[in-house]
């Protein structure tokens, strides 16, 4: 269970990564939210007094507020007010490097500030002037309105809702191509396994290890927005697609996980799901239940799965570390590349136990299927009899039909 303080440090570390300069928290604790300022009215005078002495310009709240909530707290206070859906959407606005990223940071940002733009989109576009030629400079007073554009924001409602219905055309036909992708993979029954993690648990650096890539990896949060899937060799000669994806975070926005439906969904389609955990967090249990909760609420959460207790390096003791609480547990450094060989074998047993055990014998002019058992398959025994190769061992399921003819009973 998240603490309200942790809660607040992670929203600390997440406005930092968006540029800001946090000068000071506050915490309210209520049995309901105030309907008019989420805080009441005495804590909400408490701020515009610590405004006077620290000078901040922009308040950022760790839960979603109400349109009306946002409007009525920016009136008492000399500063922006904007929510932690706000906050998140600006970071994936500033590390969207791919139009598909781009198209669906919009559709999500455009769509959480429909209701937002009632009487305001003066106020928007002045606080937004500027922006563009700043880029993402580190200046608190742009946090919230960065992506679509000011010009974007002064369109009226029903521009807005057309932009929307764009966008979602985009991004559906977008849909559409990475669909296409996945078929082509599956019908090379080439094994897919997705990166999933809390975000900044080092996905993109053990991607980096596993694949010998260079994909950025920096010590930011969501500093990956854009799939990447490279191919690789497992222990065996086995080939395998490992995926990068996108960071979850406790308090995910409902619109962010819509909007980015086509990304999720190659976290969906994957055959087994390697999960990568900061080992040396404090809140790793906590971060690993967040990822478990957004998976269950893609309805995978039963997908076979293999887990990285990542950032070991970092530990004073590592083999402290109790591997039961986590499905199929490896302790790695990514950074190190320290675990991997473990973590690999890992892989492709787990991948091994979801495929159908066969025997079969191949005829010697068909060795093709013997080349494609080794590469797609995992094989236990062969052996060369006078009939044709004989092979024992785990083929994926939609492979069965090619070796159908050969199978021994």
């Amino acid at each position: 269970m998240w603490s309200v303080e942790d809660s607040l440090s992670e929203l600390e570390a997440l406005a930092s990564t968006a540029g800001a300069d946090v000068v000071g928290t506050m915490i309210q604790r209520l049995h309901h939210p105030d309907v008019a300022t989420y805080i009441g009215k005495g804590r909400a005078q408490e701020l515009g007094d610590l405004e006077k002495q620290l000078g901040f310009d922009l308040v950022i709240f760790d839960d979603e507020l109400s349109p009306s909530q946002q409007r009525n707290l920016e009136k008492m206070l000399n500063a922006r007010v904007i929510d932690r859906t706000a906050l998140i959407l600006d970071i994936f606005a500033q590390h969207a490097r791919t139009r598909e990223g781009r198209l669906q940071v919009e559709l999500a940002q455009l769509e959480y500030r429909l209701p937002r733009l009632t009487g305001r989109g003066v106020a928007f576009s002045q606080q937004a002037g500027g922006t563009r030629s700043a880029g993402a400079a580190g200046v608190g007073g742009a946090i919230g309105v960065r992506g679509p554009g000011e010009t974007k924001l002064e369109m009226d409602r029903r521009r807005i809702r057309s932009r929307i219905a764009d966008l979602r055309e985009d991004i559906e036909n977008v849909r559409e191509q990475r669909s296409l992708h996945r078929r082509q993979r599956a019908a090379q029954a080439i094994p897919v396994v997705a990166i999933v993690g809390y975000t900044n648990a080092g996905k993109s650096t053990l991607f980096n290890a596993l694949t010998e890539s260079e994909v950025i990896a920096e010590n930011k949060l969501f500093a990956t927005l854009d799939p990447i899937t490279r191919h690789q060799m497992l222990p065996g000669n086995q080939e395998v697609l490992y995926t990068d994806t996108v960071g979850f975070i406790q308090k995910l926005p409902t619109k962010l996980i819509a909007a980015f439906r086509a990304t999720l969904e190659e976290v969906i389609d994957a055959d087994l799901l390697l999960e990568v955990v900061d080992a040396s967090h404090e809140n790793a249990i906590e971060q690993s239940e967040t990822v478990n909760d957004v998976l269950h609420d893609l309805q995978i959460g039963e997908k076979p799965r293999v887990t990285a207790l990542n950032k070991i390096d970092l530990l004073d003791d590592p083999s402290e570390l109790d591997l039961s609480l986590y499905p199929n547990a490896v302790p790695v450094s990514a950074l190190k590349h320290v675990g991997l060989d473990a973590l690999r074998e890992k892989i492709a047993q787990v991948l091994a136990d979801s495929m159908e055990m066969v025997q079969v014998t191949i005829p010697y002019e068909k060795s093709e299927l013997v080349e494609l058992f080794h590469r797609r398959g995992r094989v236990v025994l062969e052996e060369h009899r006078a009939e044709g190769t004989f092979l024992t061992g785990r083929i994926p399921r939609t492979l069965e039909g090619y070796y159908a003819p050969y199978l021994e009973f």
